[in-house]
């Protein structure tokens, strides 16, 4: 009975939010809130990353010399060269592989 309340809300909740999403006609919105919305994927990124990277399990921040934080650096560096999403999520994956085994 749990796991189907669970399940049931879940949906709910999605298609709640999906709702608002899916049913707005694009030539509804005006070219100031396209502008606006366009947006929102470049503020949630950071939202989601920064927890990951900066934080440790209890909350608290990490030192300087932690693998992630260097990862993190390294893939920004490489990034803002490469200008390619996917090289970049590699180059912070293979960087923060190497930091860990090597060291």
């Amino acid at each position: 009975m749990i796991w189907s309340t669970i399940v049931f809300s879940g949906l709910i909740t999605y298609l709640l939010r999906f709702s608002m999403i899916a049913l707005i006609k694009r030539e509804m919105l005006t070219e100031k809130t396209k502008i606006v919305l366009s947006y929102v994927p470049s503020a949630v990124f950071p939202a989601i990353i920064f927890p990951a990277v900066f934080l440790d399990v209890n909350g608290y921040l990490l030192q300087i010399d932690n693998p992630k934080i260097l990862a993190a650096g390294i893939a920004v560096i490489f990034g803002l060269i490469s200008k390619n999403l996917i090289l970049t999520i590699f180059s912070g994956l293979i960087s923060y592989w190497i930091i860990i085994f090597a060291f």
